[in-house]
């Protein structure tokens, strides 16, 4: 059976600034240049203040006035993923990246040599902590769609596995907005059919979600519910 990793760094950008000045630690950070810029990365101190990524930062300064605002270091960002990529790259050839604080890992074929899901995951979280100085989440599943879900619902800086057998129990109970590609538009068109849950949109006929959405989106939506994800982790350059 396949096993996808699922690894995103936590508060990438916030948590590089804190390395970098351990007087941060503890206090509310935010990246983002100029009362016009937007925030590109907010700590989880910062976040109790409602402050939120792509948030306009002026708007974040009046929410919360006494927090640090630092400026993106972009070259730095990429010279700490380049060495987390190393490190995931160490564990499976199978790694795909999809930004450069989070990517997708294949470790099927490595559980022979490295031990179960779970150890891997551990040792994957170790080396990021010890050798790159910030924290990740983990989510360990048989595909993509939820293993990144997993990870997501254990931040920060936690693991979770979520096996076939309580697959829909974990994923049933989540709201539409989890799912990847349920944005406003889609998330509308459901709220319009009453559906609320990924478990509503499972329990609803797929050629009624097919009108309602487009024969692409409505089969992609159902498929997703039912927790069916076929694709690879794909590692081409």
């Amino acid at each position: 059976m396949t096993t996808i990793i699922h690894c995103d760094m936590d508060a990438f950008y916030a948590s590089v600034a804190e390395l970098d000045d351990p007087s941060l630690r503890g206090k509310p950070v935010v990246v983002g240049a100029g009362i016009r810029g937007v925030v590109l990365s907010a700590n989880y101190a910062a976040r109790k203040f409602g402050i939120r990524a792509a948030m306009p930062v002026g708007r974040a300064k009046r929410m919360a006035p006494n927090a640090i605002f630092v400026s993106p270091d972009h070259h730095r960002y990429s010279e700490i993923s380049a060495r987390v990529m190393e490190i995931f790259q160490s564990f499976t050839p199978y790694v795909e990246p999809l930004s450069l604080d989070e990517a997708f890992m294949d470790i099927t074929g490595a559980q022979k040599l490295l031990g179960t899901p779970r150890e891997i995951g551990q040792a994957i979280r170790k080396r990021v902590h010890d050798e790159c100085g910030i924290t990740c989440s983990v989510g360990i599943a048989s595909n993509k769609f939820i293993a990144k879900l997993a990870s997501q619902h254990c931040k920060p800086n936690g693991m979770l596995e979520i096996l076939d057998e309580r697959l829909l129990e974990f994923l049933h109970p989540l709201p539409v907005g989890a799912m990847w590609g349920v944005g406003p538009k889609t998330g509308e068109a459901l709220e319009r059919l009453g559906l609320h849950t990924i478990g509503d949109i499972a329990n609803t006929p797929r050629t009624t979600l097919m009108r309602a959405l487009g024969d692409a989106a409505g089969a992609s939506l159902y498929e997703l519910a039912w927790g069916r994800d076929m694709r690879d982790v794909s590692n081409d350059e």
